[in-house]
């Protein structure tokens, strides 16, 4: 069988990324539009009629603009920007994050692409709320650096002229468009804190959780349920506080749609740090979009990643 996908916003960073990677494939017919008619409503809407699946890689104005346009026609679509992310009609796109989502996905018309950050926030906190290891209104502050890659075109224009160096720090008023992902698919009733950075390097991130320990929290239950909930496959594998020695690079998984989650500190110091590593342009944008089609198309998720 040979699918129809139509990208529509495949000149942005992550458009070009999963156009890289669906372009070999057998099984997939690419649709594109020449830079005239890329803007063209009509031209766009014909693609739609004739795609399987359309991936949107748009603003999220333009996206929400792009489910209007496709409302009534059979082609389903992933969605990677914010738009629909806690649209109660759109299943999210994280297939590790809870047993029936991977089915939830496979038989949705709409799906949402999770964020790069929620990504690694979700995969980390998740498991632990449903256990009981963390209080869905506990205080948490959530931290870590991303590549600049993360911030799209005109980031990547910043750094690739000069006009920006070095790392800084961002979002700081608390109103990062992944929190409301985070919060939700978390399980949290509390919105958690968020203190992201980005670095002078073009992509892969860490994000961290810390927590103090006691009443039945240890570092050995904190892994131990990470462990369990992600024993059933897929991309996501829970790695030992030794696995990558006495530093973790926020690069370590560039070019993969993996994200390792471990869980470091001291039991005897009462304090534990959550770590998930990940390629913020694969398991946090375009290596998910490809997973989520896979899944939607019923073929092996693992195809073309």
């Amino acid at each position: 069988m040979v699918w129809s996908v139509f990208i529509d916003g495949e000149v942005g960073t992550t458009g070009l990324q999963i156009r890289d990677r669906l372009a070999p494939r057998p099984d997939i017919r690419l649709i594109s539009l020449d830079e005239t008619r890329r803007k063209d409503a009509g031209a766009r809407a014909e693609a739609y009629g004739e795609a399987d699946v359309a991936i949107l890689c748009l603003p999220d104005d333009a996206a929400r603009e792009a489910a209007a346009l496709a409302a009534g026609l059979p082609v389903r679509l992933i969605d990677a920007s914010t738009a629909h992310r806690v649209d109660p009609d759109w299943v999210f796109g994280f297939a590790e994050m809870a047993k029936d989502q991977r089915a939830a996905i496979a038989g949705a018309k709409r799906v949402s692409n999770p964020g790069c950050w929620s990504t690694g926030a979700i995969g980390l906190l998740a498991p632990l709320v449903a256990a009981g290891l963390v209080a869905a209104d506990e205080a948490l502050a959530i931290s870590g650096v991303s590549g600049y890659t993360g911030g799209g075109k005109a980031m990547i224009a910043e750094f690739a002229s000069g006009a920006t160096t070095g790392s800084f720090m961002y979002a700081t008023g608390q109103h990062h468009k992944h929190l409301p992902e985070i919060q939700r698919y978390a399980g949290l009733s509390r919105r958690p804190a968020f203190l992201p950075s980005v670095g002078d390097y073009d992509q892969g991130m860490v994000v961290q959780v810390a927590l103090p320990l006691g009443a039945g929290r240890s570092l050995a239950t904190l892994h131990g349920a990470l462990a369990d909930h992600y024993a059933g496959g897929g991309f996501v594998s829970v790695v030992g506080a030794d696995h990558y020695g006495a530093r973790i690079h926020p690069q370590a998984l560039n070019g993969t749609n993996r994200l390792e989650l471990s869980v470091h500190g001291d039991d005897a110091l009462g304090v534990a740090v959550l770590v998930a590593v990940l390629d913020n342009l694969g398991k946090g944008a375009s290596g998910a979009a490809v997973q989520n089609l896979n899944i939607m198309l019923g073929v092996d998720e693992v195809t073309g990643l």
